[in-house]
């Protein structure tokens, strides 16, 4: 398979993306396709889209061989699961799919067409090895059960708190994103230590962070408490 495109994104390290597509709506991305793809006739009819499927590659998860059975980071990382009972990266061939809201085109710039998304949960310079558009009337199923996910998918968001200072740093809707993200809490599932510091980057700001789970706050810390 060739690689179409490369989508861009605030994420330059994999920590603090969110585990799936669509959980952080407000999240901004841009697929910029490669040179010999680069053509505006390729995407016509895609304004009358809302939503796409994007196929990718989990282009830092390769690794020699495949495990039958992975541990799902949703359970703590102390089961094992069948790997295609799974979305772990860590695959027999490592394609990601995800599902993200189109938020605009533009047909004709320097670097060719570009498609502005929503919701992506990926690395910066993913891959792409196509995009399809998404079909309510036959990829919705609402009635779906979710195997294990539905066992955890139920927790409620972390009480975030974020210096104003740090707020400032970001435009108004990466604000919004980087709250959803905390929210969801992108620790380990199997971490819980009220006094670990994490960190990750986010567009272009160092975040470091601290979980209280008898309160169930998430801190984020203040220039003064980073350095």
């Amino acid at each position: 398979m060739e690689i179409i495109a490369h989508i861009r994104t605030d994420f330059p390290t994999k920590f603090g993306i969110p585990r799936q597509s669509g959980l952080v709506s407000t999240l901004r991305g841009s697929i910029v396709f490669t040179p010999p793809y680069r053509n505006a006739d390729a995407l016509r009819g895609l304004e009358g889209f809302s939503h796409l499927w994007l196929i990718w590659d989990f282009s830092e998860a390769h690794r020699e061989g495949w495990s039958p059975t992975v541990r799902p980071p949703r359970l703590g990382g102390n089961v094992r699961l069948g790997v295609f009972a799974t979305r772990s990266p860590f695959r027999p061939n490592p394609i990601g799919l995800s599902c993200v809201k189109i938020e605009g085109i533009e047909l004709h710039t320097p670097e060719g067409p570009i498609v502005h998304v929503s919701g992506a949960d990926m690395l910066d310079g993913t891959p792409l090895f196509d995009i399809k558009p998404y079909l309510a009337v036959s990829d919705a199923h609402p009635e779906a059960r979710c195997g294990f996910a539905e066992e955890t998918a139920a927790q409620p968001p972390l009480t975030v708190s974020i210096p104003d200072a740090l707020l400032q740093t970001l435009a108004p809707d990466r604000q919004q994103a980087l709250q959803q993200i905390l929210a969801a809490d992108p620790r380990p599932r199997y971490h819980a230590d009220p006094q670990r510091i994490y960190a990750f980057e986010f567009a272009g700001a160092h975040i470091r962070f601290r979980v209280d789970d008898e309160t169930h706050c998430l801190s984020v810390l203040s220039e003064t408490e980073q350095n």
